[in-house]
């Protein structure tokens, strides 16, 4: 049921006869749906599935968050500065640094839950409490609530 819309996403014109067949579409998703803005589409499209073949069951919903460490940035204080103000220092734009922008997670953010310190993202989650299949997803940094 994904081939489709995968191969629309995939599709490449051919260089000629010969030379080793492309791997499966299905097996290099990852990195080329996440760029094609597919992702959700196709987890809408996988869970419909799963509810015309009454998997999902309705009844109560759990909500969920856990916390994706990041490796830690080593920044000026002038340069945390701009990155909790969402924008990006002046030395990274010019081009004798542009391995550090490449290199720098400007998105991930501090945070403290109990006695543990995390810097990082929180990946949420929705589920059903039968069936423990998650309906919905959604990835912020982890700084933002649960709620």
């Amino acid at each position: 049921m994904f081939r489709p819309l995968l191969e629309k996403v995939f599709a490449k014109d051919p260089k000629g006869a010969g030379g080793r067949p492309p791997y499966d579409y299905i097996m290099l998703f990852k990195d080329t749906l996440t760029k094609a803005i597919v992702v959700r589409e196709l987890f809408n499209l996988f869970n419909q599935q799963l509810e015309n073949a009454h998997l999902v069951t309705h009844t109560g919903t759990i909500v969920d968050a856990t916390f994706v460490d990041a490796p830690r940035q080593r920044n000026t204080r002038d340069e945390n500065a701009k990155i909790k103000a969402r924008e990006v220092p002046e030395e990274w734009k010019n081009p004798e640094n542009c391995h550090k922008l490449r290199q720098k997670d400007i998105d991930s953010r501090w945070t403290k839950k109990g006695n543990e310190v995390h810097y990082g993202y929180k990946d949420h989650v929705k589920a059903y409490a039968d069936s423990k299949l998650i309906t919905d997803y959604s990835v912020t940094s982890a700084n933002v609530h649960d709620s």
